[in-house]
């Protein structure tokens, strides 16, 4: 479990997994993903080897679904020398990732993200887990998976709104690099379907979570750069859900960019010729933004104030930037210095 992790960047899924695979000799292989992935993704994969299919939907990402595959492991006589191959989105990833970091005490996983997301996100950082008792991502572990293959190829399949979603946290990770990439990512989108150039843009995200996450491990310091956007994201996203309105994540991460960019200026000096075109970016491709008014303002600073990653008191934390590359972790806000920013979101999101 300790060996260095390889990830692969490639548009031929069955050639690098079974490259990885080679490489790892494991006693035996099995599939862990949903039934949307298994009916529309696995048959394009050449697999041979046991399916262990849960069903889709972050709902399912708890404990019944997570004892479902370890039953069908030991069922299946997987063994500590036994290699599981998560292959979906975000759920897949995380819950496969859990079992197989439990199971036996540990066994190998490889992650085949099929979402833009996933591949950005979730697939890369050692993060599993599961939801538990109505709180995402409750129970879980850190667990490197042995090796990712991230292709662009599965993303054909996917609603604008997912691939949008997926590249808001990339359109964070450029943020984090320099101004370079900042101004890179910007210049394509996800929409465009060039399934190469996205690739190349992948494997420059990936890297930068995975410099980020070499360094910090288990999120004690310099990891927390990468909740960039998602102090105000969290919050945009269950004010949303409150209303009946769901809002993607990564849809709410890009308004909750916005908003902290806006914080940026206020307290780092962040330049705002480099706020327009986000926001420009925001509105060209057609991401869903959150609903909402100054009577807004309590319910949005309560849920920022009680969001996980506060250590004190009375104030609110966000990890800010000076300039692309140039972050800040741990910068605490009283709710009151705050609202200025949501003002200016409001007038520049108009």
């Amino acid at each position: 479990m300790n060996s260095p992790q390889q990830i692969l960047f490639s548009n031929d899924i069955p050639a690098s997994l079974g490259a990885l695979l080679s490489d790892m000799e494991p006693a035996g292989v099995f599939v862990v993903t949903d039934t949307n992935v298994e009916r529309i993704v696995l048959p394009g994969l050449g697999l041979d080897c046991p399916v262990i299919a849960i069903p889709p939907g972050d709902s399912h990402k708890d404990l019944s679904s997570l004892s479902a595959v370890w039953e069908r492991l030991v069922e299946l006589g997987a063994n500590r020398r036994s290699v599981i191959v998560n292959i979906g989105g975000g759920v897949v990833t995380d819950l496969g990732g859990f079992a197989a970091a439990t199971f036996k005490r540990g066994l190998r996983f490889v992650n085949v993200p099929t979402t833009l997301l996933s591949a950005v996100d979730a697939a890369v950082g050692g993060k599993t887990g599961i939801n538990f008792c109505g709180l995402k991502n409750e129970v879980g572990a850190f667990a490197p998976a042995a090796g990712v293959v991230i292709s662009a190829s599965t993303f054909s399949t996917l609603p604008p709104a997912e691939l949008l979603s997926g590249y808001a946290e990339m359109i964070k990770h450029a943020l984090l690099s320099s101004a370079e990439d900042y101004a890179g990512i910007l210049a394509f989108s996800p929409l465009e379907g060039d399934e190469d150039r996205l690739l190349g843009l992948l494997s420059s995200s990936v890297n930068v979570k995975r410099r980020i996450v070499a360094e910090d491990p288990s999120e004690r310091g310099l990891r927390r750069a990468l909740n960039l956007g998602h102090t105000v994201g969290h919050a945009f996203e269950s004010l949303a859900l409150a209303g009946r309105s769901p809002l993607p994540h990564g849809h709410a991460v890009a308004a909750g960019l916005v908003a902290e960019l806006v914080m940026s200026h206020l307290h780092k000096g962040f330049p705002t010729s480099l706020i327009y075109p986000l926001r420009d970016f925001i509105k060209d491709n057609g991401y869903m933004l959150p609903a909402f008014s100054c009577d807004d303002y309590p319910r949005l600073l309560a849920l920022m104030s009680h969001d996980k990653k506060n250590e004190k008191a009375g104030s609110i934390n966000f990890t800010l930037l000076s300039a692309p590359g140039e972050a800040s972790i741990d910068c605490n806000f009283g709710p009151d210095e705050v609202s200025p920013a949501l003002d200016i979101y409001r007038d520049l999101m108009e």
